[in-house]
């Protein structure tokens, strides 16, 4: 489901802009939106960085953290 936020960008960002004349236009334009929206747009919820620097922080910071699963002998 959209949450409502982005359901507004994507009526005010192109379905408001533009009137598409086929299927397959529709697909394009909007694929490259999307794509633009997730890889290169900076979001202000996940501190001003792209949703794929977000994933990559997420993952070098769970990289870096000790495993909490495992004991130590002290």
């Amino acid at each position: 489901m959209i949450d409502g936020q982005l359901q507004w960008q994507i009526r005010d960002e192109w379905l408001n802009k533009h009137w598409f004349v086929t299927l397959q236009e529709a697909q394009v334009v909007i694929e490259a939106w999307r794509r633009e929206y997730n890889e290169e747009r900076t979001h202000s919820t996940i501190g001003d960085v792209t949703p794929m620097e977000f994933i990559h922080n997420l993952q070098d910071r769970s990289r870096a953290a000790p495993d909490s699963t495992s004991l130590a002998l002290v």
